[in-house]
């Protein structure tokens, strides 16, 4: 039996982008390891690749200011690549012309369509262009792209009744996941605060992820500004290495997952002040290396983190960030880091989460095989 053709497309993947790359890497690697099914990647490179089964490439030119996308500049080429790899199923993870592709190639071949809305894009461009009616215009793109997709994935419940505000109903609850054999407390070491060249006392907290505005950043700052001494921010994700102030380090993004584990296990906890998370996949990266987290209170973070595994401050307030950061040392922070790690072991690994999705794959599948095979006309004598 001839394996079922499963094609990801999306403009959200280069060499240093986040959850995106990270799920479609670790979606790779399952469906690899599964019989029955092929997957390729069609995503933005440097040049043309046609790889069935692999990653293939569109050339793209760098999208200044981005974390290093790229951005095909013939959508038309986009579609025949799509179509030259004969999908049986396409999922489109981002909200422009790769998903056009994704529909108009599924409509031509009678297959399945699938998308994952991976970031909030009405709100992105409303913060961007301002007003509340470029906010609703870009919803009514929404509703107006997704009425033609089989299904619309979300990771969070928050997303899924955004989507469904917006008149999108087929929506299904997909959340990300972790690999747990990566992502582990064993990557925990005493090394961090040598290499930092601080003292045994210091108290280090990491963030890992990019310094763009919706993570407030200058709230993290702030906060790490009033605690002082002996606590320490360690950021990972700028573009340099060096000392900010004297008690906040920065690290260069870190590609290689087992590398981003040691850091985020050898840390006392993850924090985090974003307020906009779709999802927070570094989260339930620090949960599973066995850590806890400070996070705000709002987004998506409140159906990964509660009192079991971390604590929560209130949403854009570097006081109340800087009062749960001390609080939490007077708790038990390994503790608390094993509530964490079992967490994600009982809903969030990959092989939990693809299963979930591979259900759902099967199911529109059948549907479409059952739709198209035409009905029994009864005989007239």
């Amino acid at each position: 039996m001839n394996p079922r053709r499963l094609v990801d497309t999306t403009l959200f993947y280069s060499p240093t982008s986040g959850g995106v790359r990270r799920y479609l890497t670790a979606k790779h690697a399952w469906l690899c390891s599964q019989t029955g099914w092929q997957h390729t990647l069609l995503v933005p490179g440097r040049t043309e690749r046609l790889q069935a089964g692999g990653v293939s490439t569109l050339a793209g030119v760098p999208v200044p200011g981005s974390f290093n996308y790229r951005l095909p500049l013939n959508p038309r080429r986009w579609v025949r690549l799509l179509d030259a790899l004969e999908p049986d199923l396409i999922e489109a993870g981002d909200a422009f012309h790769p998903a056009w592709a994704a529909w108009r190639i599924a409509r031509r071949r009678g297959i399945p369509c699938a998308a994952f809305f991976h970031s909030n894009l009405p709100r992105i461009v409303a913060r961007r262009c301002g007003g509340r009616m470029t906010e609703h215009l870009a919803g009514n793109y929404l509703r107006w792209l997704y009425e033609r997709f089989d299904v619309v994935f979300a990771p969070s419940r928050l997303m899924v009744a955004f989507l469904d505000d917006l008149g999108i109903g087929h929506t299904v609850h997909q959340p990300l996941g972790v690999d747990e054999t990566v992502f582990h407390p064993r990557q925990r070491g005493a090394w961090l605060r040598e290499r930092l060249a601080l003292d045994a006392a210091a108290r280090v907290l990491v963030y890992a992820g990019r310094f763009t505005d919706e993570k407030n950043v200058p709230v993290l700052l702030r906060a790490f500004a009033r605690l002082g001494r002996p606590y320490h921010l360690l950021m990972i994700g700028g573009g340099r290495a060096g000392r900010l102030s004297p008690n906040v380090t920065l690290l260069p993004y870190r590609r290689d997952s087992a590398e981003l584990a040691q850091w985020l296990a050898s840390a006392d906890a993850l924090v985090h002040a974003g307020t906009r998370e779709t999802f927070g996949l570094v989260i339930l990266e620090a949960m599973a290396c066995g850590r806890p987290v400070v996070a705000a209170r709002a987004g998506a973070v409140r159906e990964l983190l509660d009192e079991r595994c971390g604590l929560l401050s209130e949403p854009g307030d570097a006081g109340s960030l800087a009062d749960a950061i001390a609080a939490l040392y007077e708790c038990d922070l390994d503790a608390l880091g094993r509530n964490a790690r079992t967490r994600v072991l009982q809903q969030f690994t990959w092989q939990k989460i693809f299963q979930r999705q591979l259900s759902v794959y099967r199911a529109l599948l059948t549907a479409r095989s059952a739709a198209a095979v035409p009905e029994e006309v009864p005989e007239t004598g």
